[in-house]
């Protein structure tokens, strides 16, 4: 099965290879967990969850991934532009996590909207990563 944190870390490294979305993010970009004072906007990962579906000959995993965007700019299209920039990196990508094999991702879900506690734009983007294993 593949570990959720070798998921993590092939995704971000997708997309931090993207320039256009390193640009919209400027400062802090993409973070496991924000730490205090963390320059706006940035991504962070949210809940993975893993599901083995192993069916005799083939040893498949299946996981969840869960980014978040964060944009304290006036109006959603910041947040927007950020999240339509990650779908259109992981969207039907195919990342090669070590000797495991290789991992294909679809976007399941995804949702921007204002947080009026946190006075912050926020959006949810939710992956499926499907991974078949080498024999």
């Amino acid at each position: 099965m593949t570990a959720p944190g070798d998921l993590q870390q092939a995704l971000f490294l997708r997309l931090k290879s993207d320039a256009s979305l390193s640009a919209l993010l400027g400062g802090a970009g993409l973070l496991e967990r924000p730490t205090d004072n963390v320059a706006f906007p940035y991504v962070t990962s949210g809940q993975t969850s893993a599901f083995d579906w192993h069916t005799g000959a083939e040893n498949n995993d299946d996981q969840l991934i869960t980014l978040h965007v964060w944009s304290k700019a006036h109006g959603e299209a910041e947040t927007l532009a950020i999240m339509a920039a990650i779908e259109a990196r992981l969207a039907d990508a195919v990342l090669v996590i070590g000797l495991r094999g290789q991992t294909r991702l679809s976007l399941e879900f995804s949702e921007a909207r204002y947080d009026e506690e946190l006075l912050v734009h926020h959006g949810l983007l939710r992956f499926r990563a499907l991974t078949q294993e080498n024999a």
